[in-house]
């Protein structure tokens, strides 16, 4: 070790500016591929954010160096910036790892129960179509939907910002195009939020008799099942029975990292 080179001195760590620019470019370049595709969710813009920061720090790491040299405090402050951002990687990834868990405990119970209802949260209409996400529900409550014939189909969705056609008249058009019966499918159209889905589809629901105790499954993507069954019990749905239908590849993992932080806001303000 050179004389005057504290023991600790982030000079002893050459490999984590070549991690930091992996990692960082990484992130930057599939932030940037899904913000051409029109996704701006905060599991998109997050990531982008810290692969630039990253970089940026790869990049500047000589001056960085320079600067942390002799500053005993700034020291302390590199490594607990580095320790803090390993914890949250791992809490992610322990978060991730629960809701694998979680949605393969769903699997297949929603087949043998006696539902009387399949309602379906939408999730993107882009140019009145639906998105891949919303596409993967679609097909998945058309086969729950065969197995069940006696089974409403609800779709329920309002309608998104800078489009004019609600969700659900898109997910109605869509299931109707793929030769479900119209009269079978119930339309809700005016719904923001999961909460506002199922409290906006009830209606629709008792009006052909299917009650809050009534067995009913919920359609949603693999990472919101979880969320969207807590918020259906809590709101006296008592057989809500989750259904996970398969997020895109492309956008899995920033799709679950969004949802890491919705299950923790939705905690923090007891919504589940």
């Amino acid at each position: 070790m050179r004389p005057g080179r504290p023991t600790g001195s982030p000079r002893r760590w050459p490999w984590a500016r070549a991690a930091s620019l992996l990692a960082g470019g990484v992130l930057l370049a599939d932030a940037l591929a899904l913000m051409g595709q029109g996704f701006f969710m905060l599991g998109v813009t997050l990531p982008g954010v810290l692969g630039l920061a990253l970089c940026a720090l790869a990049l500047s790491w000589q001056r960085v160096q320079a600067w942390l040299s002799g500053r005993r405090w700034g020291r302390l402050i590199w490594r607990a910036g580095w320790l803090v951002l390993a914890a949250w990687v791992i809490s992610v990834a322990v978060f991730w790892a629960w809701l694998a868990q979680q949605v393969r405990q769903f699997e297949g119970a929603a087949n043998a129960a006696p539902l009387k209802a399949i309602v379906v949260l939408g999730s993107g209409t882009p140019r009145a179509q639906p998105s891949p996400a919303l596409r993967a529900r679609l097909d998945k409550a058309r086969e729950l939907a065969a197995l069940h014939p006696q089974a409403w189909v609800v779709v329920s969705g309002g309608v998104d910002f800078g489009e004019t056609l609600s969700e659900g008249q898109v997910m109605g058009n869509y299931l109707r195009e793929q030769g479900m019966a119209p009269g079978r499918i119930l339309q809700e159209e005016r719904s923001t939020s999961t909460e506002l889905n199922l409290q906006y589809s009830l209606p629709l629901m008792q009006a052909q008799g299917v009650g809050l105790d009534s067995a009913l499954a919920v359609v949603t993507s693999d990472f919101h099942t979880v969320r969207a069954q807590r918020i259906a019990r809590k709101m006296g749905f008592t057989q809500a029975i989750p259904v996970a239908a398969p997020t895109p590849l492309y956008i899995r993992y920033n799709a679950w990292l969004r949802e890491y932080f919705a299950m923790a806001s939705s905690w923090l303000l007891r919504e589940v």
